[in-house]
């Protein structure tokens, strides 16, 4: 399921072309490159894509999506049937998967997996605000060893696609459980024989700040036409790299076959496929979204007493003119053209213009404007009052916060200096440092000790699946999460959104609700979005089975993809 997750800023991968006769594909390994170490290997509790790349290749749902088609397809489970009043699911599950350890896969472990994770509220997942309606859980029950229901409270549009939850097995993990130690198992100290999956690979090593070695899992219960126990790779290999500079390297060396493109790196790259023997693939805008975010947390650490931003910061930060003139200080086209070499396109809203049906490319745009910015700014009393550089408010505090990002993406360092520059055109100054993207996720997710950020969120075709960032009770509504009440009606306007949107099932009427959340969100200016990439990767021509989508990317077949030459 393509829950938003706090994005890296690096895609992972697979490849293909035609098959041979009665060959054994079987063998060799894809390399890949990754920016950040992994930050656990449990995916109930990951918020981030540094963690989720791994642990996506050894658990799966009962169902998944063709990465070509788009269309939901059984996976664990073999089949369903729903009630006539679209409440009721019943699931039966494939009876010739094992656990990696040889257990059996049943219906129990589909139960543990809701009962006892997903709905724990001692466990801070962010499945939790998927898996809801208007707060109310689905009954998840099991029917005989095979079977498994589900009832839900209401309509549940996008039911059968969130499936693709990944299942945990209940054998190894609830006695964790009873223990109240799950939140901080499967961490990165974990051996790898204790980390147990139904999926085609397996943790074999993990070699910090060097690489992550997964392994085929021999129990897997796929096969190909031909009756052969898929994958046919030995190994998926993560190297880690410290920025997108030493991958471009690493690809052009050929230590990795695989490299997320950048605008600078295009004009470098493309010349050299043939003789460098890869391909680079243009699939459109990227997935996803890009944006900087200020800090609304009107909370209080509870161990320091002291609220979590300052009081001056909050009022500047939550008024909404303060972010529109942010929004009118980048120049967006230039951002386009410097960083991307001209492959990217201009961002407003929250879905990228690849999502398809959903997204709404009809929403107020904060165009680059620094007069009309001065002016939003003069409106709520801030400006250089005293010509010495530096805009203040109305009580005369000078206009100075913190601005981080992930150092590991030179895309976002780059952006970083030229919004740090635009927003000093404004008369702010702002003290950008790079951080750790582990140590990021932990400022916004955990300490909240933040100011402003530039990150990005993953993407995909269904709204719903952001829920966990647009609730305003969301783990990930990341300017201010967890709140126990919207602190505004414009927040309090999207939770009804929400709430409506996955119990619709005609879809032009979801249209029309996301469209508006759409609306709301550029109007509001939580996220102040920047520019989305083209989405253009480079594979090197040794794999069979290759198939490149703009939504399942190089690798979404990753168990089928084989040497081939």
């Amino acid at each position: 399921m393509k829950i938003l997750r706090l994005f890296l800023g690096v895609f992972f991968f697979a490849a293909a072309f035609g098959r041979g006769f009665a060959v054994d594909r079987h063998g060799g390994q894809l390399v890949l490159s990754a920016l950040s170490d992994p930050k656990s290997f449990n995916p109930i509790v990951a918020k981030e894509t540094s963690t989720t790349a791994i642990t996506n290749l050894i658990f799966e749902g009962l169902t998944t999506t063709n990465g070509v088609t788009l269309e939901v397809e059984p996976n664990l489970a073999q089949s369903w049937e729903v009630s006539e009043d679209g409440k009721i699911w019943t699931f039966h599950l494939r009876e010739d998967v094992v656990w990696s350890d040889g257990e059996p896969f049943t219906s129990e472990d589909v139960v543990f997996t809701f009962n006892k994770l997903i709905y724990n509220p001692d466990i801070p997942t962010s499945s939790r605000d998927i898996f809801s309606i208007e707060g109310e859980p689905f009954v998840v029950e099991t029917i005989d060893a095979y079977t498994v229901r589900f009832v839900l409270p209401g309509k549940f549009a996008p039911f059968l696609r969130s499936m693709s939850q990944e299942i945990l097995p209940e054998h190894r993990l609830a006695q964790v459980v009873k223990e109240g130690k799950f939140s901080y198992h499967w961490g990165l100290n974990t051996g790898p024989q204790d980390i147990v999956g139904t999926g085609p690979f397996l943790l074999e090593k993990y070699v910090p700040g060097e690489r992550v070695i997964m392994k085929r899992n021999p129990r897997y219960w796929k096969e190909d036409a031909d009756g052969s126990r898929l994958p046919y790779l030995r190994r998926v290999v993560y190297v880690i790299v410290q920025n997108g500079d030493v991958a471009m390297l690493k690809f052009q060396e050929g230590q990795i076959d695989y490299l997320s493109v950048r605008g600078q790196d295009y004009p470098i790259l493309k010349p050299k496929e043939r003789r460098g023997n890869f391909t680079v693939y243009e699939t459109g805008p990227a997935f996803g979204s890009n944006f900087l975010v200020l800090n609304q947390n009107r909370g209080v650490n509870p161990e320091t007493g002291n609220p979590y931003v300052s009081e001056a910061k909050l009022e500047w930060f939550t008024d909404v003119n303060f972010r529109r003139a942010l929004a009118h200080a980048i120049d967006k086209q230039s951002l386009v053209n410097i960083v991307m070499n001209g492959l990217g396109v201009p961002q407003y809203s929250p879905m990228s213009p690849s999502s398809g049906y959903f997204y709404n490319p009809n929403v107020p745009r904060n165009e680059y404007n620094l007069p009309r910015a001065r002016q939003l700014l003069k409106e709520i009393g801030i400006f250089d009052r005293d010509q010495d550089g530096i805009a203040e408010d109305e009580q005369g505090r000078e206009i100075r916060f913190n601005l981080f990002t992930n150092a590991e993406n030179t895309q976002r360092i780059q952006i970083a200096n030229i919004l740090r520059k635009d927003m000093e055109a404004l008369g702010f100054k702002i003290n950008f440092v790079p951080l750790a993207f582990n140590q990021l996720i932990s400022k916004l997710d955990s300490t909240y000790d933040w100011d402003a950020v530039i990150l990005g969120l993953t993407g995909g075709i269904e709204p719903h699946f952001g829920n966990n960032v647009w609730q305003s009770s969301g783990h990930l509504h990341m300017w201010y999460p967890h709140q126990p009440h919207p602190a505004t009606e414009w927040e309090a306007e999207i939770d009804r959104i929400f709430d409506q949107g996955v119990q619709t099932l005609d879809r032009e009427k979801r249209k029309e609700l996301y469209d508006r959340w759409q609306v709301i969100v550029a109007e509001q200016q939580p996220f102040i979005y920047t520019v989305l990439p083209m989405n253009i990767f480079a594979v090197r021509n040794k794999f069979g089975n290759l198939n490149p989508t703009p939504y399942g990317g190089a690798f979404h077949n990753l168990e089928e993809i084989y040497i081939g030459r």
